[in-house]
């Protein structure tokens, strides 16, 4: 069976388990559960700590696993990204009080607290600064008013939490993490059963980026109709019994179907419709 470790807790649970399910893989009932199996599609799931579960793949233990870019590179891991899956996004920057520095080049000699070690050592070292770094659980921003350090490095979003702490952000981002499928760096990429997994991960997110979109529209206008919606190939045409219109049918980014059927209509195309698409392969 293919071995796969999933995210038991935390904002990467919950999304991994609903992408599991639409990609028609079984998925735990109770969340005491740390390991189901799924027969019938020959899978077994090991639900894990986010933190540990790239460690679990690297091992080989575990074949692949669904963890966040910044664990994996956190973690030091000999194991690789080899899917994004476009949730629990984030972005990671330095933060400080103002006029302590603007750009990662200021950081020479200073103290950096984090709870992502790794990410900013490697960060640091990459960018030829010597900064020292404290590694924190958590309430990182507490760090700099208690003299721990001058400088924080944290997933920041709205930045509301650095401000109230007095802080703001500087630089360009440490990096911008997402979920991911990993594996064993060096791991045999054509597995027939891995592949397999990934495909099904891929028609999920294109289920859920793409809507299909079906009109009718009259013979005249077909060129510049189907320049609105060209589809992944070419859309279907089909010719309706009245004569001198067709039916289209393609598949359309679900963020611009709006302003798609706006402008369908005004070249005169009719019966515009979108629907869901649960499922797919390309």
């Amino acid at each position: 069976m293919l071995r796969i470790a999933v995210p038991n807790k935390g904002s990467l649970s919950g999304p991994a388990a609903e992408m599991l399910h639409e990609a028609g893989y079984q998925q735990r009932r109770e969340s005491k559960e740390l390991r189901i199996v799924d027969p019938g599609n020959e899978v077994e799931f090991f639900y894990l700590r986010p933190r540990d579960i790239a460690i679990y793949v690297s091992s080989g233990r575990l074949d692949i696993g669904i963890t966040g870019r910044d664990l994996l590179i956190d973690s030091g891991a000999n194991a690789e990204e080899i899917l994004p899956l476009g949730f629990a996004r984030s972005t990671f920057r330095y933060a400080s009080k103002p006029g302590t520095a603007d750009a990662v080049t200021d950081l020479n000699g200073k103290t950096v607290a984090t709870s992502y070690e790794g990410i900013v050592a490697k960060h640091l070292a990459d960018s030829g600064i010597d900064a020292s770094v404290v590694h924190l659980d958590g309430a990182v921003e507490t760090a700099i008013e208690l003299g721990v350090a001058e400088v924080i490095a944290d997933v920041v979003e709205t930045g509301t939490s650095l401000r109230n702490a007095g802080l703001e952000v500087f630089g360009e981002p440490i990096m911008k993490s997402e979920a991911i499928v990993v594996r064993r760096t060096g791991a045999d990429a054509g597995e027939p059963k891995v592949q397999q997994f990934l495909r099904r991960l891929q028609g999920v997110l294109v289920a859920r980026t793409y809507v299909m979109m079906d009109y009718d529209c009259r013979v005249e206008q077909l060129e510049k109709a189907v320049a609105l919606t060209p589809g992944l190939e070419s859309p279907t045409v089909s010719p309706l019994h009245n004569e001198g219109w067709v039916a289209v049918r393609a598949m359309v980014p679900a963020k611009e179907a709006q302003r798609i059927m706006d402008d369908l209509y005004a070249i005169g195309a009719r019966a515009i419709l979108t629907t869901a698409i649960h499922a797919c392969r390309l």
